[in-house]
This record gives structure tokens, sequence and C-alpha cells, in this order.
């Protein structure tokens, strides 16, 4: 029962769930806190202060929790499925079922704590519900652009942000991956510009695989995708391979949607590296949270000799030196120069251990 509820609710799925519980239960706290203090209510039903508040905390992780899943729903597996069109009708259904689901909820809540001395009709229609439905509305929209603004920033960074925590650069021991599209220039001639790009569209889609391995996607770079970890996460359970095998797996399994759209099975190769960059917010008017140092161009170069080595994966000898396990086998490369450095670079190639 817990690996199944695991599997269900996995960290991604969670964050979201609690980001959409602290929400609603805020929206409906202060909710609580304008019509009940210093306020009259105008409609059948009168609360004062402390009633308003337990209707607000039974009320709000409930919603949260529906809002949660519909989030959920539309980003696996509505989202990039759908025609604009059907996208705008599905959230015109969904608002309308969300007011009916709300009114049957806090109908009920109502009859739990105090009984409610009309029926549901009348308390849908009752004195001042439409402002309250708007209000509804007007959260859950700004819930739903706060989700927008959070993955574009990267989960969890709007809030960082918020708080000023890359305001003043800082230190951090990071591990990069450099993820690049093999033969994407005969693609792009093959398909064309926007076949080629809903093509890049649709494996990085499926690159959102690698956050189950604790990754943060940092860029989208044209044809390459720039992954994150902090060094401790990227080393658990080798986060930082098993997020590359997990995709490459994926693609493999979607092989055939792939052939049949683009006529082609999508193929990329990596390069990692660890160590100490500089993280700090940059832009006035376009924020973005920005990696600095001699790690990240590193990981870019080791990325660069896939071809010439003839490997799918590459790493830096000292990133290995720092990962423990059996279930990937190591093949060393020797010293090899890399463009803008210096030393040369100890590099192996990684391969599934059969």
């Amino acid at each position: 029962m817990i690996s199944f509820l695991s599997k269900l609710i996995n960290k991604r799925r969670w964050r979201i769930i609690r980001f959409y519980l602290m929400g609603w239960t805020s929206a409906f706290v202060f909710l609580s806190i304008v019509r009940g203090v210093g306020t009259e209510e105008l409609g059948t039903l009168k609360f004062d202060f402390i009633s308003g508040l337990m209707i607000a905390f039974t009320l709000g992780p409930i919603m949260g929790i529906g809002s949660a899943v519909a989030q959920i729903l539309v980003e696996e597996r509505v989202y990039k499925h759908v025609s604009i069109g059907r996208l705008l009708l599905i959230n015109a259904i969904y608002s309308v079922l969300f007011i009916v689901l709300l009114i049957v909820i806090a109908y009920g809540v109502y009859e739990l704590y105090f009984g409610v001395p009309i029926d549901i009709i009348t308390f849908a229609f009752d004195t001042g519900s439409v402002a309250v439905y708007f209000y509804v509305i007007v959260v859950d929209l700004l819930l739903a652009i706060f989700r927008q603004v959070n993955l574009m920033l990267g989960e969890g960074n709007l809030f960082k942000l918020l708080r000023g925590k890359f305001y003043t650069p800082r230190e951090e021991e990071r591990i990069f991956m450099f993820l690049d599209l093999q033969s994407s220039t005969a693609h792009a001639e093959r398909l064309g510009h926007v076949k080629y790009s809903m093509l890049v569209q649709d494996c990085f889609n499926d690159l959102g695989v690698a956050v189950e391995n604790e990754a943060e996607i940092y860029q989208y770079v044209g044809d390459e995708a720039v992954l994150t970890w902090k060094l401790k996460q990227g080393l658990q359970n080798e986060n930082c391979l098993r997020a590359y095998y997990n995709f490459t797996k994926l693609l493999h399994k979607k092989s055939e949607h792939y052939q049949k759209k683009y006529d082609c099975k999508p193929f990329f190769k990596a390069g990692l590296h660890a160590g100490i960059v500089t993280v700090t917010e940059v832009g006035k008017y376009k924020k973005e949270i920005a990696y600095h140092g001699d790690t990240i161009n590193t990981a870019a170069r080791i990325q660069g000799q896939c071809n010439a080595l003839e490997s799918e994966l590459l790493l830096s000898e000292s990133l290995k030196g720092q990962l423990n396990s059996n279930d990937f086998a190591y093949t060393t490369m020797g010293s090899i120069p890399l463009k803008g450095k210096k030393d040369k670079v100890e590099i192996c190639a990684v391969s599934l251990d059969s």
C-alpha cells in the first residue's frame, strides 16, 4: 500500500498538492477575516470570525486537493495533447464544475458544523454569494498563474526569488548535465522549422521524467537542455545517471509515436561534471536564476566529446569517483583536451551494467 501511494504521489505531485493546499486554505482564511472582522453579513447565514475560521480550515484543504488533482491531470494528460480551442473549452467547463463543487462542499460543511435552515438552491443564490464565487474564480486564476510562473523559473524558485535568496551571488556545489539532440540539423532540414520545433517540444516534455530523479531543468537552448542537481541529491541513488537512462527509456517506449509523427527516433547524448558554481538572479526587467562557473563550461565540453569518443553518456573522472553503484559500468577514456581549458580532463564513458 505504501509503495503504491509513493508511486501515485511522487515528489512533483506532492509539491503541487502542497501548493494548492496552502493556497486555498490561505485564501479562505483571508476571506474569513474580511467577512468576519468589522463587517456584517447580508445573507441568510451569518457567521462570526471563529466560525468562519473553522469553515476556512475545513473547506481550504478539500478545495486544495480538488484543485491539485485537476492541475496534475491537466499537466500530465491534457496540456500539449489538445488544441488551444479545446483547452479553453475545458477551462470553461472546469470553472463551472469548480463552482458547483464548491457549493456542494460548502453546504455540507455548513450543515456539519452549524446546520443550514435553507435548501441548497437557496444557499447557492443567497445574498452575497455571487461576490464569493467571483473571489473563488479570481483566486483559482491567480494560483494557476503562480503555478505557471513557478514552472518557468523552476520548481520552488519563485518563492526563493521573493525571499531574495538569489539577490546576492553565492556558491553551491552542483552537478550539471548537458543533453544534446543528435542529428538535429538533419531533422530540421527534413521536417522544416515548425515540425522540428514540435519534435523538440515533445522531447523536452518527455524530459520532465527527470524530475523524478531530483533533477532541476535549468535551461533549454535550442535543441539542447541543461539539467542540474545539488551535489547530495545528484549523488543519492545515482540520480544524475538514472535521470538520463529513464529519459532514454521513455523515448524508446514512445518510439512508435515519434516514428509515426516525425519519421525518426530521437536520441540524446549527454555529458556530466560536478563542482562549485555561483548562483544569482540576473536581469532587471526579465528575471532569471543563473549559474556561473567553470563547472558548467566543463560539463558542456564533455558532452561535446560524445561523438568523437563514440559514447552516449560521458562524465568527468572526478564525478565518477563520488558515485557508488553496481548498476553502471565505467570505461576510462583517458585525459582529453577540452576547448577553453588549460589542463586536460579525465573522462569516463558510462553504460548500464549488464
